[in-house]
């Protein structure tokens, strides 16, 4: 399959609305909803649910949670219902994704992108996605560290796809997001090395 017949006008369409779907901040639109801090200026100044549940609580990093699920599920979904090639679908996948990490509606202040991805990962393979929560529930209850569970779960994500048949390009995109999950969380990487990193269920 040629580029061209890859990048073809449809995908190319749907490559740009995934990015701009993905550059909806969750966070940001339900911590103003809430009347909330900015997530970007306060706590961990990170725009995602788990710094959304230190300045709000419960029930604002639910939504925040599943908003920014959602927000890989839909366009994947309708790339796959559309009826695009396994590489298109691959390339939206991660369009939305990184619309997530570097949102053009919000100065490219974006989250870690972990909960989009997943909703990504559902819709290429919802076994492979339900592996991944299992692979994270391991992780944390061994080591404590949510951040670690989450980029050691989904580097095992486009191996698991192997296993279940998925196309490559599905394997391919993974492997892409989980390579821009670790810059997303260099810090974390940086702390973990210096034994900061915060544990799970610690507050300090």
């Amino acid at each position: 399959m040629t580029l061209s017949t890859i990048l073809n006008g449809p995908t190319l369409v749907g490559i740009a609305i995934a990015y701009l779907f993905g550059s909806i901040s969750s966070a940001i639109i339900i911590c103003k909803l809430w009347h909330l801090p900015d997530p970007r200026t306060t706590g961990s100044r990170n725009p995602g649910a788990t710094n959304v549940l230190r300045v709000g609580g419960k029930l604002p990093a639910l939504l925040t949670l599943l908003g920014d699920a959602l927000k890989g599920v839909i366009p994947v979904f309708v790339a796959q219902r559309y009826g695009l090639t396994p590489e298109g679908v691959a390339l939206i996948a991660f369009a939305v994704f990184l619309g997530h990490l570097y949102p053009i509606f919000f100065r490219f202040e974006g989250g870690k992108g972990v909960a989009t991805a997943l909703g990504c990962l559902f819709v290429l393979s919802w076994p492979v996605a339900l592996l991944w929560v299992v692979n994270w529930l391991i992780l944390a209850y061994l080591f404590r560290y949510s951040s670690l569970a989450a980029i050691v779960a989904t580097f095992i994500a486009p191996f698991d796809l192997l296993l279940f048949q998925a196309p490559l390009a599905y394997c391919y995109g993974m492997f892409s997001i989980a390579l821009m999950l670790i810059v997303r969380h260099r810090t974390n990487m940086i702390n973990l090395w210096h034994g900061t990193e915060r544990k799970i269920g610690k507050t300090k």
